[in-house]
C-alpha cells in the first residue's frame, strides 16, 4: 500500500521546511534508516529518513519550501497506483519539479518547466500565467499584474516575460547621479527557512518587548594577564570568550533576576543557567546552547563552545541543541566593534553584547595610564527586568572579570 510522506513538524515554531536536496531519486528501493532528503528548517538542516520499506514512487518537491503537513513524497510497491495521494494543497508546478514513476516503471518528468501545461481549474481571484512564466518573473524580479499575457485567455506565458526583462533599462546616470551605475543587474535570493525565523522572532522581541540597554566598561588587564598564564601551563588554549562566558555563567548564579523568561501572564525563573552564544552564519544567526555554563571548567567550556561553533557554521547542530537558553551573549569584538546592543533573543530576557578590547589613556591612582578597557551592554526586557537588578548583575560581571582569579576558585 503506497504511502504518502509529508513534511515533518521539527521544532515548535516550524511552519514549513524547505527541501534542499534528495538523496533517493524516483525508483530507488528504499529501507527504514535509509536517507530521503535534506531539509532545512526554521533551526537546522536536517535530515529526512524513511520508515518504511519499498519504491519512491513520487517526489512532489524537487527542492524548495513545502508546509507543516504538506506532501513530500510517496513510497509504495513498484508499480503501484497512488494517484488518490495526489490531492494535496502544496503542489507547486513550474517553482518545484515533480517526478513520478508510471506502471510501466519508466521515470517521467511532469510539467514543471512545460510551457503549455493545462491552466488547470479556472480561479479569477489569481493572475493566469503559466508555472514557467511565473518561475522566470520571480527570477528576474517581475511582477506578475505588470505583464500582459499573450497566451490563451490572456495567460502569461514564457515569452511575455522575456519581452519584459529586455525591455528593462537602466537610467541614464547623467539625470539622476555622477556616481556610475553597475550593468550587472540586482541578485534576488530567496530567504532560507533560518533567515525567514530570524526575521519574525527579532521583529517579534523589538516590537513587544520593551528593551532598555545599560552599559559598563570593564578594566581587561589582569584579565588578559591571566589568560597569557593559563595558555601557556595549559594544553587547551583559551580565548577572551571563554573567560567572558565564564564570567557571565558566574554573575548569573549571583544575580538569578537576570535569568527569567517572560511567559505572557507568568514568568520563570530559571535556576539552571544555559547559556545561548551567538554564532553567525551565511543565513545569519543560530544560538547553539551552553547548559549548566556555571557548572563547568574553563577548558571544559572552551572544548563545548569549539564543537557547537563549527557544527553550527556546518548546519551541524540538533535541534536540542540550540534549545533552553536561559541567557544569550553575542560578541562582536573579533570585528573590531566597540560598542552594540543587541536584540534580546526569546525567551530571555536579556543578552549580552560584548564590544572590541582597545587600550585607553585612562587614570589609575591619580595616574594616566594605558589600559586594556572593553564595552559590554546589557539589552533587558522591562516587563521582567528592572533597571537595578541588570546594573547589579554587570556591577558582578565586572567585578569576576577584573579579578579573574575568582573563576578558578
Amino acid at each position: 500500500m503506497a504511502i504518502a510522506i509529508k513534511m515533518p513538524r521539527l521544532s515548535d515554531t516550524m511552519q514549513e521546511g524547505n527541501i534542499k536536496s534528495w538523496s533517493k531519486k524516483v525508483g530507488d528501493t528504499v529501507k527504514p534508516g535509509d536517507i530521503l532528503a535534506e531539509v532545512e528548517t526554521d533551526k537546522a538542516t536536517m535530515d529526512l529518513e524513511a520508515y518504511q520499506d519499498g519504491v519512491l514512487l513520487y517526489i512532489a518537491v524537487a527542492e524548495g519550501p513545502v508546509p507543516v503537513d504538506g506532501l513530500i513524497a510517496i513510497i509504495g510497491s513498484k508499480g503501484e497506483d497512488f494517484s488518490s495521494l495526489l490531492n494535496t494543497p502544496n503542489q507547486q508546478a513550474g517553482e518545484n519539479t515533480t517526478t513520478e514513476i508510471n506502471t510501466k516503471d519508466q521515470i517521467k518528468t511532469l510539467p514543471g518547466s512545460a510551457e503549455n501545461m493545462p491552466a488547470g481549474p479556472a480561479d479569477e481571484s489569481r493572475i493566469k500565467a503559466s508555472p514557467l512564466a511565473k518561475f522566470l518573473a520571480k527570477e528576474k524580479g517581475i511582477s506578475l499584474e505588470t505583464v500582459s499575457g499573450s497566451g490563451e485567455q490572456g495567460r502569461i506565458v514564457k515569452k511575455d516575460i522575456e519581452n519584459i526583462s529586455a525591455q528593462i533599462t537602466i537610467p541614464d546616470s547623467t539625470n539622476l547621479s555622477t556616481a556610475p551605475i553597475s550593468t550587472l543587474g540586482d541578485r534576488v535570493v530567496q530567504l532560507s527557512q533560518i533567515r525567514k525565523t530570524i526575521a519574525r522572532r527579532l521583529s517579534e522581541s523589538k516590537f513587544s518587548a520593551p528593551h532598555f540597554y545599560l552599559t559598563s566598561e570593564i578594566d581587561m588587564d589582569k584579565c588578559i594577564e591571566a589568560r597569557t598564564q593559563l595558555n601557556n601551563v595549559g594544553e587547551v588554549k583559551l580565548s577572551f570568550n571563554d573567560l567572558i562566558v565564564k564570567a557571565c555563567a558566574l554573575a548569573i548564579r549571583k544575580n538569578l533576576g537576570v535569568n527569567v523568561s517572560w511567559m505572557g501572564d507568568k514568568m520563570i525563573y530559571h535556576n539552571d543557567i544555559h547559556i545561548g552564544i551567538a554564532v553567525a552564519i551565511e543565513e545569519g544567526l543560530v544560538v547553539p546552547v551552553i547548559p549548566h555554563a556555571d557548572r563547568k571548567s574553563l577548558t571544559a567550556l572552551k572544548t563545548e563552545i569549539q564543537d557547537k561553533a563549527g557544527r553550527a557554521k556546518d548546519r551541524k547542530l540538533t535541534l536540542d541543541e540550540m534549545q533552553g537558553n536561559t541567557f544569550t551573549i553575542s560578541n562582536l569584538g573579533m570585528f573590531d566593534i566597540e560598542h552594540f546592543t543587541a536584540i534580546i533573543n526569546p525567551p530571555d530576557a536579556c543578552i549580552l553584547a560584548i564590544g572590541s578590547i582597545l587600550k585607553q589613556a585612562v587614570v589609575k591612582n591619580d595616574t594616566i595610564v594605558i589600559s586594556n578597557r572593553m564595552k559590554v551592554t546589557l539589552s533587558c526586557d522591562h516587563r521582567a527586568v528592572d533597571g537595578a537588578t541588570g546594573a547589579k548583575f554587570l556591577q558582578t560581571l565586572k567585578l569576576i572579570l577584573e579579578n579573574p582569579i575568582s573563576m578558578l576558585l
